[in-house]
């Protein structure tokens, strides 16, 4: 079975599970657009591949709703045409249809003859105490069956204790990192999302064999690009786990363990 995994750009990933396919955080606004929310934030660079580009999408694994560079118009346009919206429980009560979870609470996916399970992990889009401001965040755990490892989508967090449980409950293949250490100066002196120490301190927590970073690029409010990325992963002994996904070009992850193979 051929599982494919294609990087449109922010948050927004692609995947091909044998008849199944999923899409992460849609984000498909071009560049140049600006948001209002909560300050303006603006997008630097076009998605990879556009909205009416995409195949069908039976799954959206949607981290939260509340932030434009996870869900912006084009994204939000779209999941009126998707088979199911995975969510938090709070944005299942904004987005028609959707099913929320909470951290640690699964579902059962399907495409064609494909099933999955999804169980939601925890996740916190900020310092302690953020969640009344920033709203909830979860990440996701994807199981196929079949696999000896799973695959592992952080969702928007910053690092703190809460996360190491997720490398004791699932064996981790391949990781999706949300990094960049997004910041907005507006709104305080603090990161919303993983930067590349705390990045690379949860790989060693997931103990996941590869690691693609997502999340890093195409807005203002990203403050860590590529080269520094690599440097502080190979400063933690873990470059060799590091893999950087060329956008709009699907890769191929290798079955049963879901590492990426190139």
């Amino acid at each position: 079975m051929d599982v494919t995994a294609t990087y449109i750009g922010t948050a927004t990933v692609l995947l091909r599970i044998g008849d199944l396919t999923v899409l992460t955080d849609p984000a498909l606004d071009p560049a140049g657009t600006v948001y209002d929310y909560p300050v303006p934030v603006r997008r630097t660079k076009d998605p990879a591949v556009g909205a009416a580009d995409l195949p069908p999408v039976d799954v959206v694994l949607l981290s939260h709703d509340q932030h434009p560079d996870n869900l912006d118009h084009a994204g939000r346009a779209l999941l009126a045409s998707t088979g199911t919206v995975i969510t938090t429980g709070s944005g299942a009560t904004r987005i028609p249809g959707a099913v929320g979870l909470d951290p640690w609470q699964s579902c059962e996916l399907s495409g064609g003859r494909q099933t999955a399970r999804v169980t939601a992990t925890p996740a916190r889009h900020g310092p302690e105490g953020i969640e009344p401001f920033a709203g909830d965040v979860i990440g996701f755990v994807l199981e196929i069956p079949g696999a000896s490892a799973a695959l592992y989508v952080s969702g928007d967090t910053v690092y703190y204790d809460e996360l190491d449980r997720i490398g004791e409950r699932f064996t981790i293949g391949t990781a999706f990192l949300h990094l960049g250490d997004a910041r907005v100066p507006a709104l305080g002196d603090f990161s919303f999302t993983l930067d590349s120490s705390e990045g690379a301190r949860l790989a060693r927590s997931l103990d996941a064999a590869t690691v693609v970073p997502v999340h890093f690029d195409s807005w203002e409010h990203f403050n860590e690009d590529p080269g520094r990325i690599s440097g502080t992963f190979a400063d933690a002994g873990l470059a060799d786990r590091l893999h950087w996904l060329p956008p709009g070009e699907p890769y191929r992850l290798a079955w049963p363990s879901l590492n990426v193979s190139g």
